[in-house]
């Protein structure tokens, strides 16, 4: 077949993270590739969620529960990518590991952008700084730079892969990532507003693979959102009207109307999980993107795994996950493998010619797509 070129359309926008991809921009990925699923986790320090940010108060002490992790997901056929940030790589422990994994073939790693404790230390500490794409644009781009130069130093071999910690990109993030050379970014977070808390608005995005940035050669993989219950088909415009009164999205969900449900086992029963995932195959969504902050491998460190109990209770979620992809057919992708199954840029083709066509959407639809 012969693919249409990227010249024969008109770009509406600069293929920033807050504006809706153009048609042309989404990714028909390449049908040998299925169906499949892929694991970014946040693989970074500890620190009290509940304090106010700081450039000192953290550790990197869960290093065991992240080698139980990342033997767990090994043994299960899943090569997660670490999205590692600055205080991993000062700890020569978790290095050291990383590097055994991605010897092994076992993981990737990419790079996770915390601000307020990754060089250079040039702004104020404060909620709205630690949202990397709020910084000046100089700065945001020092940084970038100095975690991915520190990421080749340390373990050998460039990051292409990056997420916003916070999931805080702005205005200026996407051309920064391409012209430093990332190839893929995933810190969108479809169906999520961050605005009350100073950070980035994803609420209108797709939750399909899409084309970033002003020369469109950033791969935008949105983590995975979706809504179930009797409601869904008009989930979107129903949830956001629902949220400006703070009981009735809890309500709804209790009477099993409408609920969002992200993938991921922090904070999300695993039933949800579950008809969430059958719900986006449903839809034809061709790739799901799970992700978890590496602290919850082990008691203590984040809300979602207090205990030992919350600790089984988290790898059920996980058993319970991988046994409904395997029904399903859905096989885990690599990092690699899923960027293979991306055609080059110049071939950006209209969605409406691709059999995703029902899964992408619009902000308008009422789906949760």
């Amino acid at each position: 077949m012969n693919l249409p070129s990227a010249a024969m359309w008109t770009d509406t926008h600069d293929g920033a993270f807050s504006r809706y991809p153009d048609q042309q921009d989404f990714i028909a990925l390449a049908p040998e590739f299925g169906v499949r699923f892929t694991l970014f986790i946040d693989t970074e320090e500890e620190f009290d969620w509940g304090k106010p940010f700081s450039r000192t108060n953290h550790t990197v002490n869960s290093l065991k529960g992240l080698a139980e992790g990342q033997g767990y997901l090994t043994r299960s056929g899943v090569r997660p990518v670490h999205m590692v940030d600055y205080p991993i790589l000062e700890s020569p422990a978790a290095v050291e590991l990383l590097r055994e994994w991605m010897a092994a073939g076992a993981c990737d790693v990419g790079a996770q952008l915390h601000p307020w404790v990754n060089p250079p230390h040039e702004e104020q500490v404060t909620v709205a700084n630690s949202y990397a794409g709020r910084l000046p644009e100089e700065l945001e781009r020092a940084k970038i730079r100095a975690l991915r130069d520190q990421i080749t130093a340390k373990l050998g071999k460039p990051p292409i892969s990056f997420r916003a910690g916070r999931y805080g990109v702005g205005p200026n993030s996407a051309r920064l990532l391409e012209e430093e050379g990332f190839l893929l970014d995933s810190s969108v977070r479809a169906l999520f507003d961050y605005r009350d808390q100073l950070g980035p608005d994803f609420y209108h995005l797709p939750l399909v693979p899409y084309w970033a940035g002003p020369e469109r050669r950033l791969v935008e993989l949105p983590l995975s959102t979706t809504f179930t219950g009797h409601l869904r088909a008009f989930g979107r415009p129903l949830y956001k009207l629902a949220q400006n009164f703070s009981n009735v999205p809890g309500g709804l969900s209790k009477l099993g109307m409408l609920t969002r449900v992200a993938l991921t086992p922090e904070g999300i029963p695993v039933r949800d999980a579950l008809e969430a995932i059958d719900r986006m195959l449903d839809d034809g969504v061709q790739v799901l993107n799970l992700s978890f902050h590496s602290p919850s491998l082990e008691p203590g460190h984040t809300p979602y795994v207090r205990d030992a109990a919350d600790l089984r209770t988290f790898y059920g979620w996980w058993d319970a996950v991988l046994n409904r992809m395997a029904l399903r057919g859905v096989q885990a992708a690599s990092l690699d493998e899923f960027l293979a199954a991306v055609p080059p840029p110049e071939f950006r083709i209209k969605a409406c010619k691709d059999k995703q066509r029902s899964a992408i959407g619009r902000p308008s639809t009422g789906g949760g797509l």
